[in-house]
């Protein structure tokens, strides 16, 4: 409940949630504003990650920074640094209702979707990290099923497992105890991502495995050279053996991540059909928006996909045409079944595709994949 609730009802006699509508979180979004708790992620440790402002480069900061000197009052206003300016952004959001200029500071990257080519060049793959700093809204299960539908496509897809729980590699029945050489071993100790490389049991589907190890690389690679562009360089050996790579990050938006964001060309946001899924996906904006421009200027948000729906609540439904009108031709036709299927099949070291090729979240996989490739459903 709110603070400015009086009393405390009890859940079965509330007629409505205490929380703010799903509106004001996505107008937030919209127009780049932070929302105030955007800095802690459910279902992380205690300690929290590293801003993605001290992991870009300073040299880089300076050059899109705010001027120092004044401007006559009738010039163009100039975009304001969102590292430094953060809590101006949000006190104009609060204030105004319209929608920002081409020259504010939004997050330009949420306005479209691009053409659907392998990233920026069409003889490479295209490379997609499937980021939201929310815990448990369906990125691993997004990034396993959506690569083993893309794989019965034909496609050759390599799944890079970021996080350091190793979902995206138990789900595809990749033992992380008994690994050579992980994720890990890649960003800190220069191994070829080709010799972690393992090949899962649907065909055409490969993935990079990750472990435990992989947690202490956000402070391991602080002191690092060209810490960013690890992952980058490591996946630009291999690109040419591939038509899709996916990458699974954490749910932070720490060094993983920002590895994550240089080295793809597109990001796919997975959102839940729930209030508190949406609450950090402007800060997650502002930060693909500040990587793009310091970091990786080909870097695009490509897709928002509506995870964990069920048609039965008019939560569900009001999130969906919410998220729709704000995000437009952004937003995946194709919707994913809240299913217990989907949740069954990691269990068992199998995508869904796998596990129950003909259930519901089978089905809405095998239409996103064509969704997301561009081809007829």
């Amino acid at each position: 409940m709110s603070a400015s609730d009086p009393s405390e009802p009890s859940r079965t006699d509330s007629p409505a949630p205490a929380h703010p509508s799903p509106s004001s979180s996505l107008d937030q979004a919209a127009s780049g504003a932070t929302p105030a708790a955007a800095g802690r992620v459910e279902g992380s440790t205690d300690e929290p990650s590293p801003p993605i402002a001290d992991v870009v480069p300073p040299a880089s900061e300076q050059q899109s920074g705010p001027a120092t000197t004044s401007a006559p009052a009738t010039t163009e206003p100039r975009a304001q640094d969102p590292t430094t300016q953060a809590g101006q952004e949000s006190s104009d959001a609060g204030t105004s209702q319209e929608a920002p200029a081409a020259s504010d500071t939004g997050p330009a990257v949420s306005t479209e979707r691009p053409a659907r080519t392998h990233g920026g060049d069409p003889s490479g793959p295209r490379i997609v990290a499937l980021a939201n700093q929310k815990g448990g809204v369906g990125k691993t299960t997004t990034t396993v099923s959506l690569g083993a539908a893309a794989a019965e496509l034909g496609h050759r897809v390599l799944v890079v497992d970021l996080d350091p729980q190793g979902n995206a590699s138990t789900g595809l029945g990749i033992n992380p105890r008994s690994l050579e050489a992980s994720m890990y071993d890649v960003l800190l100790h220069d191994v070829p991502i080709d010799d972690a490389i393992e090949a899962a049991s649907v065909r055409n589907l490969f993935v990079a495995p990750a472990n435990l190890d992989l947690a202490g690389a956000e402070i391991e690679l602080v002191p690092a050279f060209s810490r960013e562009m690890r992952l980058k360089n490591a996946i630009a050996s291999v690109s040419d053996d591939y038509d899709l790579v996916l990458i699974d990050c954490p749910p932070s938006l720490g060094l993983l991540t920002v590895n994550a964001f240089a080295a793809a060309s597109e990001v796919m946001v997975p959102v839940q059909c729930e209030y508190y899924a949406l609450e950090g996906l402007g800060q997650l904006l502002r930060n693909v928006d500040l990587v793009q421009r310091n970091l990786n200027s080909a870097l695009r948000l490509s897709a928002i996909v509506l995870v964990m729906y069920d048609a039965r609540t008019n939560l569900a439904q009001q999130v969906s045409s919410e998220v729709r009108e704000h995000f437009g031709s952004v937003v995946c036709k194709t919707v994913i079944p809240r299913t217990v299927r989907l949740s069954e099949a990691p269990s068992f070291g199998q995508p869904i595709t796998v596990f129950d090729p003909t259930s519901r979240g089978a089905v809405a996989y095998r239409d996103l994949a064509k969704e997301f490739a561009g081809e007829p459903a």
